[in-house]
């Protein structure tokens, strides 16, 4: 990020003495990340341009609140004891387009309706956190794409640069991030005004219905448990003789992947009569597999904030290095604070997951499991039929992702631990990204209504019918 970040490489001698006093935070700030080494951070063509749109985002209101946070926070402590069940989904990647009233509350029924679903299952409330309102970054594998001998920096989201293939929309423009903290100011007003104008009320479920409802193999299943739930709540009611007000509404909280450190650190607040500093850009940040380091910036920023944080877990994380990640991040021991978001994909979970809970279960670190069986999955096909015929594209099977949640339902169940949430990477668009499900979607539908522009989703029909499934399996 050229002249604004300082990096340092810390040697293996400093870092354990750094991991010794992991409990002392006094020595963070928010911009103490910039010490260390910064990765998947743009290229800013100009560094002066940069400096004033983030300024001018540190004097804008904040978008959630502390209060909000916290509450969050205690529900996680409450989930990772068994007593309730995260449901953590959204759009891999939001686009400035996407931010319509259709598309919001499209996803929000998706939410709603999946949510319902597993509560009447697990007999469990569930914490409904959504991939939205502030999601406008990715990290890349690589800096620089090329097509057709043209080489261009790579598409980073709507953050940071534009997708098309040209060297204007792929180079870094720091307006791009006042755009980004304006669309996610207007996504969480238009959802908080439909949940308290009762948009969410669980008297009136149908009111969530999408317009597969009428035609999906499910349906009948789907409709039979919400009259179930409405005949429940109208006999409680009528037990009680008084309306049931709490049913009227439900908590939505945010949640975006820490990417843009600057970004973050512009957004970090201290608040009246509250110890320490929040992230109040988000309910819930999360640490990605990129840069996850226990020694680099994002882990470094994300230790001493007040959030809880998300951390992603895969094949490749050693289970002595998550302990020690975990105590990293979570050096006061709060219980709801660590997230580990588990992504193995469905031939590697069984080999790679006892171990790490193993690990974490000997350390007795607080912790709440969730199952993320979406990023593990995802593979890359050359359909040989249809509009897209001969064209690779990404996608991932139905069966895989299934095979994965049910998986992880019986490796925590043998190992005495707690699966207490799921996440996927959805819509609420009849989009086709992703194959199988009821429907039997196959390679060759793909390019009938292929939207996203970095990973592949369920659509709505394929969410519901996965929450159907892993309720049944609950």
């Amino acid at each position: 990020m050229g002249k604004l970040v300082q990096v340092q490489v810390l040697s293996p001698v400093l870092f354990a003495a750094s991991l010794d006093s992991m409990t002392d935070t006094r020595s963070w700030s928010p911009d103490s990340w910039r010490s260390r080494r910064a990765t998947q951070q743009p290229a800013w063509p100009d560094a002066a341009d940069c400096a004033r749109v983030l300024a001018e985002i540190k004097s804008l209101p904040p978008l959630v609140t502390s209060g909000e946070i916290s509450a969050l926070k205690s529900q996680l402590a409450e989930s990772a004891r068994g007593e309730r069940f995260v449901l953590h989904g959204g759009d891999c990647a939001e686009s400035f387009e996407g931010c319509r009233s259709s598309a919001i509350t499209n996803q929000l029924k998706i939410l709603l309706q999946m949510s319902l679903v597993l509560t009447h299952a697990s007999r469990r409330r569930v914490i409904r956190i959504g991939r939205f309102a502030g999601q406008y970054a990715k990290p890349r594998s690589a800096e620089q794409e090329v097509r057709d001998g043209v080489s261009l920096q790579s598409f980073r989201g709507d953050n940071v640069n534009r997708p098309e293939f040209t060297r204007a929309a792929r180079t870094p423009n720091p307006q791009l991030l006042l755009r980004g903290y304006e669309r996610s100011a207007l996504t969480l007003n238009f959802v908080r005004a439909l949940v308290d104008g009762g948009f969410a009320d669980l008297h009136h479920p149908e009111k969530w219905n999408l317009d597969w409802v009428g035609h999906s193999p499910l349906a009948a299943e789907y409709t039979r448990m919400v009259d179930a739930i409405g005949q429940g709540l109208r006999f409680m009611e009528t037990l009680a003789g008084v309306q049931v007000h709490q049913m009227q509404r439900v908590d939505f909280f945010t949640s975006h992947e820490c990417l843009l450190l600057e970004l973050e650190e512009a957004q970090t607040r201290q608040v009246p009569r509250r110890e320490g500093w929040w992230n109040l850009s988000t309910h819930f940040p999360w640490l990605g597999a990129r840069t996850g380091q226990i020694d680099g910036a994002h882990a470094e920023y994300l230790r001493g904030i007040e959030n809880p944080i998300g951390v992603k877990v895969g094949p490749d994380h050693r289970p002595s290095e998550l302990v020690d990640l975990c105590k990293w991040l979570n050096p006061k021991g709060e219980a709801g604070r660590i997230v580990l978001i588990h992504r193995f994909g469905a031939h590697q979970i069984a080999a790679k997951l006892p171990a790490l809970i193993d690990a974490v279960a000997a350390d007795a670190c607080p912790v709440l499991w969730v199952c993320d069986p979406m990023h593990g999955n995802t593979e890359t096909v050359i359909p040989q039929s249809g509009a897209g015929a001969g064209v690779p594209v990404k996608t991932r099977k139905f069966a895989h992702i299934l095979a994965e949640l049910e998986q992880a339902f019986e490796i925590h169940k043998a190992k005495g631990s707690i699966l207490g949430g799921v996440h996927f990477e959805l819509t609420g668009e009849n989009v086709s990204e992703c194959t199988g499900g009821a429907r039997g979607l196959s390679d060759s539908d793909l390019s009938r209504a292929y939207q996203t522009t970095v990973d592949p989703r369920l659509n709505y029909e394929q969410a519901l019918e996965m929450a159907l499934l892993v309720a049944r399996r609950m």
